[in-house]
């Protein structure tokens, strides 16, 4: 089922969503079931799947050479999505990334999941690889999100790359899309941010999840100008509670978020990180009440791989 269709058979109650991390490579799937299992209680419509794409190591030959090697950390996204499906008969969203794509592997990608009955896809530029400044995209593969939703949406049309191809099938994906509340970090502002938002919508995205935030009403604001702006789908708050001391450092560089000063205070007084753990369940239960009774349809919590706090706080919410 379509997240679109998941919202409207809601009738206005909040669902809970979570998204989790493919294991590094070597680890079994098994680490993936032992976080989702205590999560089902709460009946999630659906699991976002994050996509890792490539990064560059360089390892030292016997010469004294550096020799650059192409790794992948985190393989496995279509496989879990496929496993979550069956395992769980909920619905799996895998992430596709313009970033280390090109349009070519990005239809073959498609394919895949259409013939696994996969309905939804979280399109996304993807970040820089690990050596680069800004942002490069793949030679014959897309620069922006833009590009990536026009693709998908066209193979909803049954318009293939290769136009020669007769009696072609139409795939039924529903596009999310994500947006920043506090605006990307490469945006020069929030009123150009939804410029591009706008743009990823006309060409077919269907529903928006945002970035992390810790002030609701930077949500609400957010929300407001998008509908002021005549965007009307779905846009669903991605949540995160804070666990550790380094993330009030942590948080801010890697996602450019803003940490109200009230949470900032709460966390230094902590003497260690089981405190402020609890400290973070607790704003986060919170910022998930008050988006609740503002009739939110889905709230969304970043897993990032652990389960313990999320599952403390959907004990609380729904």
């Amino acid at each position: 089922m379509k997240v679109t269709e998941h919202i409207a058979q809601a009738n206005g109650n909040t669902q809970f969503s979570f998204e989790i991390l493919p294991p590094l490579k070597g680890q079994h799937i098994k680490s993936i079931f032992d976080n989702i299992d205590p999560l089902m209680e709460f009946n999630p419509p659906f699991i976002d799947v994050t996509y890792h794409r490539e990064e560059y190591i360089y390892k030292e030959q016997e010469n004294g050479l550096l020799k650059r090697q192409v790794v992948k950390k985190r393989p496995g996204t279509v496989g879990i999505c496929a496993a979550i499906q069956n395992r769980y008969k909920v619905d799996a969203i895998p992430h596709i990334l313009c970033g280390g794509f090109t349009k070519e592997d990005t239809e073959n990608f498609l394919i895949d999941l259409d013939f696994l009955g996969i309905q939804n896809v979280m399109a996304l530029r993807g970040d820089a690889v690990k050596t680069e400044t800004y942002f490069t995209p793949e030679k014959e593969g897309h620069e922006y999100a833009n590009g990536l939703v026009k693709q998908i949406n066209e193979l909803n049309d049954g318009i293939y790359l290769d136009q020669d191809l007769q009696n072609t099938s139409k795939t039924n994906f529903c596009i999310g899309v994500a947006a920043y509340p506090e605006k990307h970090m490469e945006s020069p502002s929030l009123d150009s941010d939804i410029h591009f938002l706008k743009k990823k919508i006309k060409s077919g995205a269907e529903y928006i999840v945002t970035q992390m935030f810790f002030d609701n009403q930077k949500y609400f604001e957010f929300v407001e100008k998008c509908r002021n702006e005549g965007i009307t789908i779905p846009i669903i708050p991605g949540l995160k509670p804070i666990a550790t001391k380094r993330q009030l450092n942590l948080l801010p560089h890697r996602f450019h978020v803003d940490l109200p000063e009230a949470l900032i205070l709460e966390v230094i007084k902590c003497k260690d990180n089981s405190e402020v753990k609890q400290v973070g369940i607790e704003w986060c239960i919170q910022q998930s009440k008050e988006l609740q009774k503002a009739g939110i349809p889905v709230l969304h919590y970043y897993s990032m791989g652990k389960s313990d706090n999320i599952q403390t706080i959907a004990s609380q919410v729904f």
